[in-house]
């Protein structure tokens, strides 16, 4: 399959974010691409709470997941939303991902299970589960010919997640993100690339890119990485626009033959040595 990863700069105006969502699909649709994944927070990137909640609908009423369902049917295409934020029943906010058929349904939701709470250098701090729902559940889907494994961002940080679905038969893992400029200087390839040699998958990392009208700093370099670890396709700013490669999963079967370390791994136990 040809797969091509978004890579956008929301704002603060969920009808500008969609125009140019819409744009880039349409782009990458048109260059042949198959399944189409964009980044984390499509919908909207706003640090003002109050702003969000007022902007943000629940999931049957959101605009960005009905463009998503028209467009993949449109385009007769699997379109990956990486996430956009959704209003809860309790008041809280869901960092959700979904992905639809080329018959415009939905195949799958994910919830980002894991919060990004931290503290960075120069003052950098986030604390998401002020905000948001931690999803439950991990994810695998079938799309064509591939077997996804859903995450979100942070989740990349957090490897049994991607180990348990490619144990359950995924072949394509998937990572969108809004990486902050400073974590993904330090370590987006290097974690992009680990997740698919670790797994024998290939990685798909749509990325949030460039200063958005929030104030924050994304690091953009969208990726496709393949089972061995080699960079199909990346796009080296933080710029908007789309990157594509041609998936082929016999690759992650020859990949796990030679490394079978999914086959490999054995029990064992932690054993803690003290002494006086």
């Amino acid at each position: 399959m040809r797969c091509a990863a978004i890579q956008m700069r929301s704002g603060i105006d969920v009808a500008a974010n969609i125009t140019a969502m819409d744009k880039l699909v349409r782009d990458a649709a048109a260059d042949g691409a198959q399944y189409i994944q964009t980044p984390e927070m499509t919908g909207l990137l706003q640090k003002d709470r109050k702003a969000l909640m007022a902007a943000i609908k629940p999931d049957q009423d959101d605009f960005v997941l009905g463009t998503a369902a028209s467009l993949a049917k449109e385009l007769n295409i699997w379109l990956h939303i990486g996430s956009t934020p959704i209003l809860l029943e309790d008041g809280k906010v869901a960092n959700r991902a979904a992905l639809f058929s080329p018959q415009g349904i939905r195949a799958a939701t994910y919830d980002k299970i894991h919060m990004f709470d931290v503290d960075l250098d120069n003052g950098e701090s986030w604390r998401e589960s002020a905000v948001y729902e931690p999803g439950e559940a991990t994810q695998i889907v079938q799309a064509g010919e591939m077997i996804l494994g859903l995450a979100i961002c942070y989740d990349v940080r957090f490897p049994n997640i991607f180990r348990d679905q490619a144990l359950a038969g995924a072949n394509v893992l998937t990572t969108p993100a809004a990486f902050t400029r400073q974590t993904g200087e330090a370590h987006w390839h290097v974690l992009q690339r680990a997740r698919a040699i670790e797994n024998g998958a290939y990685v798909i990392a749509a990325a949030q890119g460039g200063t958005h009208e929030d104030t924050r700093e994304t690091y953009g370099h969208s990726i496709i990485v393949d089972p061995w670890g080699a960079v199909l396709a990346e796009k080296t700013d933080d710029k908007p626009g789309y990157i594509i490669a041609d998936i082929d999963i016999s690759k992650s079967v020859e990949a796990r033959k030679k490394i079978p370390n999914l086959k490999n791994a054995r029990p064992y136990r932690v054993e803690t040595q003290h002494t006086e």
